[in-house]
């Protein structure tokens, strides 16, 4: 009950803090953007190959881009207000509707890979710790230098090229297999099949970062005295390794895991657009390629929203590992 009190408050605490935060982002981003020249309705001009002055008013019009930066901030907050992202220029459609489309497969992509990650990342680093300077720890150091040094999409273009076109076992690009019409097992396995290399390509970089990690921390904590102290009564070595030395080096592990829980959504656009993935990293790209800034708003918006609740699941984490955190 008391561990149960400590988490409500760590969390609320954190909730509470992110508050100021969340609206800065969203001040801040609604200012650069509207001060960017151009707007959405210049891009659908040059589209459609030319408008009238008359057309461009009555656009910029439909779309309250004419009104003053005051107003346009005025007018956002007060549709944010009513659970309204407004409308997007560039597909005519609101907001809301077209994330709340793409988000769950930029969420399968991303989950997925910080997942895979940090079991790999976090197995690796752990024979590398047991083994330390023996041939296990020299060969899981090379690879992982490999795989940290290498860009991620060249990664991404090689299983491309080796697994899709040399020896077609998995679909280079799509979500699905267009126009099969599978259910059960047969629609998991076709999904399976299109998320793997997406998958593995976003988690290679963070695999290597994690495995570096683990294998550092787990070698600072095996210097500790608790941990001189288990072993000298007589605990197993397994035990000791996972239970005392593995918990506490976590904890530096799922820090960085919360940070880099943004910047997998920045590499998910590069990820997105390689494999023709419908997710938030492709909308985000089309929005910027056509200025649609109400759709790169909203898309902001949910991306720092999601990236807080995320840091938020970190800190009660850690305070599971240590129970040494304490909460005010």
């Amino acid at each position: 009950m008391v561990e149960r009190l400590r988490m409500l408050r760590l969390a609320r605490r954190t909730l509470w803090q992110a508050l100021p935060t969340v609206f800065g982002i969203l001040l801040l981003n609604f200012l650069l953007l509207r001060l960017i020249p151009g707007d959405a309705v210049d891009v659908l001009a040059s589209e459609s190959g030319g408008a009238t002055q008359a057309t461009l008013a009555q656009w910029r019009s439909h779309f309250g881009l004419d009104l003053g930066l005051g107003q346009q901030l005025l007018a956002y907050l007060n549709h944010l207000a009513h659970l309204d992202l407004g409308v997007s220029p560039r597909f005519n459609l609101p907001v809301g509707q077209l994330i709340v489309d793409r988000l769950p497969n930029t969420l399968l992509l991303m989950i997925s890979a910080l997942v895979l990650a940090l079991v790999i990342g976090v197995a690796a680093g752990v024979v590398m710790a047991s083994k330390v300077d023996r041939w296990p720890d020299r060969v899981l150091s090379l690879a992982v230098l490999l795989l940290y040094s290498t860009p991620g999409f060249w990664i991404g273009l090689m299983g491309v090229v080796l697994f899709s076109v040399t020896l077609g076992w998995l679909p280079s690009d799509g979500i699905q297999t267009l126009g099969q019409d599978a259910h059960g097992g047969a629609w998991l396995l076709d999904r399976f099949k299109h998320a793997l290399l997406p998958v593995l390509t976003l988690a290679t970089f963070y695999i290597a970062l994690y495995a570096r990690l683990t294998r550092a921390a787990m070698l600072e904590v095996q210097r500790q005295d608790f941990v001189r102290t288990a072993r000298a009564k007589g605990l197993h070595p397994a035990r000791v390794a996972l239970r005392h030395v593995l918990r506490n080096a976590l904890l530096p592990v799922t820090t960085m895991a919360g940070l880099h829980f943004a910047a997998l959504l920045g590499g998910a656009a590069v990820t997105e657009t390689l494999f023709g993935w419908p997710g938030l990293g492709r909308l985000t790209l089309d929005a910027v390629l056509s200025r649609d800034y109400n759709l790169l708003l909203g898309i902001l918006l949910l991306s720092s929203i999601l990236v807080i609740v995320v840091n938020v699941a970190m800190d009660l984490l850690q305070a599971w590992l240590d129970p040494r955190i304490q909460v005010q």
